[in-house]
């Protein structure tokens, strides 16, 4: 049997799909729909005058191993750079007025003065309190409060939060957001407790084998930028670009098709749906007006990208580091700022500092509609403010996301199960892509790895 197989979206998550069900069914007829003119999604760098800017993620953590196989199956190992130590060491938080490096060890937590003696103590007895009963669903705030303490939501909670999802602490959903943490508490009743024994146990499984252990957790990228890793992806699964899909109809003989914005159709014994919830809610709405009801309500923030380039002698604070986040409860006009000239070689010509502000989320989407007169003298107000910048930037680029990053609000577990007992009424229906179970990169092809398993499994 040489199955047909239709997936809608060529992110890094539909690419994935796509590539790992050319692996596991070869022969199989697989075709990868894109509406915009180019692969990737958010993730793509631009290039121009020596400058490398990604205007999606800037890296992959190795946490997870799934974006490191995949890169290193599809020939790019030798692009493979890791980021400048320091950006792992020297990461900041913008808080009272001026820049606080995070501590990154229980003596940087005791001297830090991101937090009052009272508040230290509170996040140091974390260890020792009690979980009481399931917590059930929870905000990320409302966990922080629980276990650690009132400051340390305000603080570090909410400096997170706006680090990754640029979104509420208040809203966003910890086992939704953060599974892991919340395995910690529910396996080891305490998350400080559960960090050490899974370190303990690490160290241990390195020194069985032999190995010297090696703290996870590292950053990395391309030498050419994250637009290597979609561009070799899609050279091997060549997916047709400019096809936006208006609706998805399943037939009486069990086959789907799927209608095109013109008269084209395509038709398939599978589909998978990796674009974002709001446009799968658009393509399934005449089929199942219930499940396109439960992906619409899942939100997207808005971001803006502002890429900045500037003389080294115009920027008199050391940006050995990764950069620094504004927590959003500030409510300042920057999300935070990453530097990358810092972080990866070759990212700006010799001489020029290059940073990446990010402004709007979930607190000041307005930001985002602003003129980009208004909103780079904005920026460069925030960096004259916190890093006592000079000069007029020497380059500039600013890439807007109307819908950037999914918020994985209180409910929405509750809310993708759901989603998959309507998907239980639709055999040959898959969906995937990050507005489910995962933001980052590496969720991204780990459940593309995942997904195309289990389409597999169907043929199989």
């Amino acid at each position: 049997m040489n199955p047909r197989i239709v997936v809608v979206g060529a992110g890094i998550s539909g690419l994935s799909v796509a590539y790992r069900l050319k692996q596991r069914l070869p022969h199989a007829d697989v075709q990868i729909l894109e509406g915009a003119a180019r692969p990737g999604g958010t993730m793509w760098t631009e290039r121009q005058s020596g400058y490398q800017i990604e205007i999606g993620p800037n890296g992959f953590l190795d946490s997870k191993p799934s974006t490191l196989e995949l890169t290193r199956e599809v020939g790019l190992q030798d692009q493979l750079i890791l980021a400048n130590p320091s950006a792992g060491k020297n990461r900041y938080l913008y808080w009272k007025d001026r820049l606080h490096k995070l501590p990154g060890s229980p003596w940087g937590l005791l001297t830090t003065p991101l937090l009052s003696w009272r508040g230290k103590l509170s996040f140091l007895w974390e260890r020792f309190r009690r979980r009481h009963g399931d917590p059930g669903d929870e905000s990320i705030a409302a966990f922080a409060r629980r276990r650690a303490g009132k400051e340390t939501a305000e603080v570090f909670a909410d400096g997170l939060v706006t680090g990754i999802f640029a979104g509420d602490p208040e809203m966003l959903s910890l086992p939704a957001c953060f599974p892991r943490i919340a395995a910690l508490e529910r396996d080891y009743g305490s998350i400080l407790k559960g960090f050490a024994e899974t370190a303990r146990k690490r160290r241990e499984e390195a020194e069985a084998k032999g190995m010297a252990y090696e703290k996870p957790g590292k950053l990395w990228s391309l030498r050419s930028g994250l637009r290597s890793l979609v561009e070799a992806l899609s050279e091997r699964v060549k997916p047709q670009l400019g096809v936006a899909i208006r609706k998805l109809v399943r037939e009486p003989d069990g086959l789907w098709t799927l209608h095109g914005e013109g008269r084209e159709t395509w038709r398939a014994e599978a589909v998978v749906l990796t674009c974002p919830a709001h446009e799968q809610a658009r393509i399934v709405a005449d089929m199942d007006a219930a499940l396109a009801e439960l992906l619409a309500q899942i939100p997207f923030n808005r971001i803006a990208v502002i890429a900045l380039g500037y003389r080294q002698e115009d920027v008199p604070t050391s940006v050995d580091g990764f950069g620094f986040i504004t927590p959003e409860s500030t409510r300042r006009d920057l999300l935070g700022v990453q530097w990358c000239s810092s972080i990866y070689p070759d990212r700006a010509p010799p001489g020029v500092v290059l940073m990446r502000a990010m402004a709007g989320g979930w607190r000041r989407g307005d930001i985002v509609d602003w003129d980009d007169e208004r909103l780079l003298r904005a920026t460069h107000k925030e960096l004259q403010v916190v890093m006592g910048v000079k000069g007029e930037p020497i380059f500039q680029r600013i890439v807007r996301w109307p819908r950037a990053i999914p918020q994985y609000h209180v409910g929405h577990l509750a809310r993708v199960n759901l989603i998959g007992a309507r998907l239980d009424l639709h055999p040959g229906l898959f969906l995937g892509g990050n507005s489910f179970l995962g933001v980052a990169m590496n969720d991204c092809t780990e459940q593309g790895t995942i997904l195309a398993e289990k389409v597999a499994r169907r043929f199989t």
